[in-house]
């Protein structure tokens, strides 16, 4: 089979030749600049030969044409420090330009969209979106977005509104440069930062308006990041895999697939076992996670990025492990 031909068998549940396998990575230094940053994700993926290619930027690159700014200090995940949260006070948010994603940042990124795409033609490829309320918490801070959201909510409303339409923009340009779906990151959808209310008010509306954008393309991805997800939340979204923590937070995999209509995709710790581990460690949790699932439905991986320290010899397990036969 080839990679879209699994890929979408998998999505459907019929039988594939193998389960479909997808690793990601930051690529620090590097995604501050649109050619060598194309070059390091291509590099990547002829490395490795994954069955899809998550473009993952540093996050700044949705909002630092709005005044974000960040640095790079060596964290392990590849993840840049925000210096500078542009909006400060509650009428920060009404102030807030809707962007042109052909210029700026956002015009950049999607130049490095269109140099991977041209570089691999034939792989599936999918970019990385922020859901509204993530690119807020990185436009005030995290501690600041919350204040905002619980004292000042109709401003910060204003605000998700004009970054909704924005990031439509982007999805638009985006999937006109040929990729086949979105990897939507959501970051709020846990009991440690918000109620089920408050992200009903606050998250959903802006997310569908987001997924209906990008509706058109076949390789949706939703992420939920972080512990404590409101994963019964988001079992209606339209997309076509869900991703999520699954070996730090509930539900487990199994779980997951029954409450959901498309694939999960998930089932390798990311310190534990593709940073301290061992090959032959990734290669059991890989066996554990195709046995769970029945290998329908579902696509190995892990729950976030893998640290840019993970040794390559546990990735290039991973990638193995989906070819050996089971027992």
């Amino acid at each position: 089979m080839e990679k879209r031909e699994r890929l979408q068998a998998a999505l459907r549940g019929e039988p594939v030749d193998r389960p479909p396998v997808a690793l990601w990575r930051h690529f620090p230094v590097a995604d501050q600049d649109p050619q060598a940053f194309a070059d390091a994700v291509v590099e990547f993926q002829q490395r490795f030969d994954f069955d899809f290619v998550k473009i993952t930027p540093a996050s700044s690159y949705c909002v630092r044409d709005w005044g974000a700014e960040d640095v790079w200090e060596g964290d392990t995940e590849g993840t840049r420090r925000y210096i500078r949260h542009p909006v400060r006070d509650p009428e920060g948010w009404t102030r807030l330009p809707v962007l042109d994603p052909e210029r700026g940042v956002l015009g950049e990124h999607l130049e490095a969209v269109a140099r991977i795409r041209r570089a691999l033609p034939e792989v599936p490829l999918v970019v990385t979106v922020f859901s509204p309320l993530a690119q807020a918490k990185n436009l005030a801070g995290s501690q600041r977005l919350l204040l905002h959201l619980r004292q000042a909510p109709k401003a910060l409303e204003r605000g998700l509104e004009t970054i909704t339409e924005s990031t439509r923009r982007f999805v638009r340009a985006a999937l006109a440069r040929g990729v086949d779906g979105i990897f939507y990151a959501v970051q709020h959808a846990s009991y440690l930062l918000l109620s089920p209310e408050e992200y009903r008010r606050f998250g959903r509306p802006y997310d569908q308006a987001i997924l209906e954008e990008a509706g058109g393309a076949w390789l949706n991805l939703l992420h939920l990041h972080g512990e404590a997800v409101m994963f019964d939340l988001f079992v209606d979204y339209p997309v076509a895999v869900w991703n999520w923590h699954d070996q730090e937070t509930p539900p487990a995999l199994a779980e997951a697939q029954r409450k959901v209509s498309g694939a999960v995709l998930g089932g390798l710790s990311r310190v534990n076992t593709l940073v301290r581990g061992t090959p032959e460690q990734v290669m059991t949790e890989a066996r554990e996670a195709i046995a769970q699932t029945g290998g329908r439905r579902f696509i190995l991986g892990t729950g976030c990025v893998v640290p840019i320290h993970a040794p390559e010899v546990n990735l290039r397990a991973a990638r193995r492990a989906v070819e050996m036969p089971p027992g």
